[in-house]
């Protein structure tokens, strides 16, 4: 398995998103999920599983889950929190855009902004194309992307600092204007045993993208797009949402 820019960033990924409250996220997917979902079983696919936080929770409201993700160590950590709380979750390291399941599932999930990630909008479209062929007829499939106004507004050319007791880390964007992409440089700082700090450095980028893009290319692949919506809601998008959230199903 090839390094995907992710190993490093893996070991404080958790301590980094200590803000994201993962079980009202999970209710509202659940939720979501529940209202729209047609076909009958319950076994739901988190997409970019990451450390597998938001598939345990999931796991927990009786969804049969697989997790997804390229990066061996972020399904490293995931797999540790698997055993010690015990959770029939069945994790696979696979490249998104080669997404390949043994059978369908009856709900995709992809969140914290994942689909952002990915390096060019033919991408995203690939990884559309993928879940659909991996979803049973009458499954969703709700993700969530961040907006335009976010990468513009908010990350923009924006230097953050988070420090936590597992490490300290300085937030570096860059924003191309030409195609709203960001490029984030993550200088991670961590406390070793000895008292010296050990520095670390991961570059990632992401890229924003209209909702009306996103829908025409859900639409052409052959999902029916249910709602677009303003963050963890069910209202439509705002000027300045940060977040949206899309709900698409696999029609007969």
């Amino acid at each position: 398995m090839q390094e995907t820019g992710y190993e490093t960033f893996s070991f404080y990924y958790d301590a980094l998103t200590e803000n994201v409250n993962y079980p009202a996220r999970a209710a509202y997917l659940d939720g979501l999920v529940q209202k729209y979902k047609q076909s009958a079983g319950k076994v739901m696919l988190d997409l970019a599983c990451g450390t597998g936080t938001m598939t345990e929770e999931m796991a927990e409201r009786g969804y049969d889950m697989i997790g997804v993700d390229y990066s061996e160590g972020m399904l490293g950590q995931a797999m540790e929190k698997k055993i010690e709380k015990q959770l029939p979750i069945q994790y696979v390291c696979q490249d998104m855009r080669e997404l390949e399941l043994y059978g369908t599932v009856d709900a995709v999930i992809c969140t914290l902004d994942s689909l952002n990630h990915l390096p060019s909008f033919e991408d995203v479209t690939t990884v559309f194309q993928r879940v659909w062929e991996s979803t049973e007829t009458g499954g969703v499939f709700v993700f969530d992307m961040n907006t335009l106004y976010k990468h513009r507004e908010l990350l923009g050319n924006q230097v953050y600092v988070y420090e936590t007791d597992a490490v300290y880390c300085v937030w570096e964007n860059a924003l191309c204007e030409d195609n709203c992409t960001v490029e984030i440089t993550l200088d991670l700082f961590q406390l070793c045993a000895d008292g010296r700090y050990r520095r670390t450095e991961e570059q990632i980028t992401e890229r924003a993208y209209a909702p009306e893009q996103v829908q025409a290319a859900l639409e052409t692949i052959g999902f029916h797009v249910l709602g677009i919506y303003h963050a963890d809601t069910e209202e439509p998008l705002h000027s300045d949402s940060e977040r949206m959230v899309v709900v698409a199903r696999k029609e007969a």
